[in-house]
C-alpha cells in the first residue's frame, strides 16, 4: 500500500512539468498511434513498469517522461539526421470508458463505418475528425481478436461475436471507409497471437487462417492502406505466440527483448510507408535491400 501511495504522490509530482514543456513547432507529418496494451510495448520498446502502467492512467505524456519510449526517440533522431520534422502521438483507443476496452474488427467498424460523421462517437473520435488532425494513422487489436469462433448460421455484420464470417464482413467495410480518405495513410497491425496456453488450437487455427486472408487477398496494392504484420514476427510460421517472445508461457504480452526488435522494424515500416508508399520494406518492416 505505501509503495503504491509513494508511486502516485511521484506521478503527481511530474504532472507540472508535463504541462510546462515548451511548445514544439509545428509537423510536416502528424502520426496517430491508436493502441492497448501490446501496442504500449513496442510503442516503449521494452517491457511495461509498473509506474508507467501507472502513469498512463493519468496520461499518455505523462507515461512517456516516466518511461522514455523508445518510438519518440527513434523519430527523433531521425528528424535530428534528415531535417525531418514528423511527430508520432499515442492514444488509448478506445478509452475504457465509456466506451470499453475493446478493439476488435466489430468496434472499428462500429465507430468508424456504423457511426461515422463529424461527431465523436461515445468519446471516441471518427475518422472524419481524426483525419483533419493526422495525416497517418496506425491502428491494431488486442489479442483476443484470436478467440476466434467457430462459425455461425449466418454472417452479422453488426455482430460482435468473434467468427471469421463477421469479421470478414466487418474488414470489407473498414477497408471502402479507410479508402474515403485517399489523403490519409493507414498502418494496420495484423492481430496478436497467444501463447498457446492462452488459446485453444482451433481457435488459433482460425486466427492463421483470418491474418493470412488480411494479407493475402483482403490487403490490396497501390492503395492508402499497408500492413505491419505482428503476426508473423510472433509465430514466425506456427499459430502461437512464441514464448521466447512473451512475458511468461501463461502472459500473451511480449517481453523486452521482443519489444525492442519489434519498435524498430515498425518504426523502419512507418517511414517507408511516409516516404516511398512502403516499397522499400517487407509487411514486417524488414528492409527489401
Amino acid at each position: 500500500m505505501k509503495s503504491r501511495l509513494a508511486i502516485i504522490i511521484a506521478l503527481l509530482m511530474l504532472m507540472p512539468l508535463v504541462s510546462c514543456r515548451p511548445k514544439e513547432k509545428p509537423s510536416e507529418m502528424k502520426i496517430i498511434f491508436l493502441h492497448h496494451s501490446t501496442g504500449g510495448v513496442i510503442w516503449n520498446g521494452k517491457s511495461t513498469s509498473i509506474v508507467t502502467k501507472a502513469a498512463r492512467r493519468i496520461s499518455p505524456r505523462l507515461a512517456s517522461m516516466v518511461s522514455n519510449p523508445q518510438m519518440p526517440g527513434l523519430f527523433e533522431d531521425y528528424n535530428n539526421e534528415t531535417g525531418k520534422n514528423y511527430l508520432i502521438e499515442e492514444r488509448f483507443f478506445p478509452k475504457e470508458s465509456p466506451y470499453g476496452w475493446n478493439n476488435y474488427p466489430y468496434d472499428y467498424y462500429n465507430i468508424w463505418v456504423k457511426h461515422a460523421g463529424e461527431e465523436p462517437f461515445m468519446e471516441e473520435p471518427t475518422l472524419e475528425i481524426l483525419t483533419k488532425e493526422y495525416q497517418v494513422i496506425i491502428f491494431k487489436h488486442c489479442f483476443p481478436i484470436s478467440n476466434i469462433q467457430a462459425e455461425r448460421d449466418s454472417a452479422d455484420i453488426n455482430s460482435d461475436i468473434k467468427t471469421l464470417p463477421n469479421y470478414k464482413l466487418q474488414y470489407l467495410a473498414l477497408r471502402d471507409k479507410l479508402h474515403e480518405f485517399p489523403d490519409t495513410k493507414f498502418i494496420l497491425f495484423t492481430g496478436a497471437a497467444q501463447v498457446k496456453s492462452n488459446v485453444d488450437e482451433d481457435k488459433a487455427e482460425r486466427a492463421r487462417e483470418f491474418f493470412s486472408w488480411v494479407t493475402g487477398e483482403w490487403d490490396q496494392p497501390d492503395d492508402n492502406i499497408y500492413l505491419w504484420d505482428l503476426y508473423s514476427l510472433q509465430t514466425e510460421g506456427g499459430i502461437y505466440f512464441k514464448e521466447d517472445y512473451a512475458v511468461s508461457a501463461e502472459d500473451s504480452h511480449p517481453n523486452g527483448d521482443f519489444a525492442g526488435k519489434a519498435v524498430k522494424l515498425l518504426f523502419d515500416r512507418i517511414i517507408d510507408v511516409v516516404e516511398n508508399n512502403g516499397t522499400g520494406t517487407e509487411v514486417t518492416g524488414k528492409n527489401l535491400q
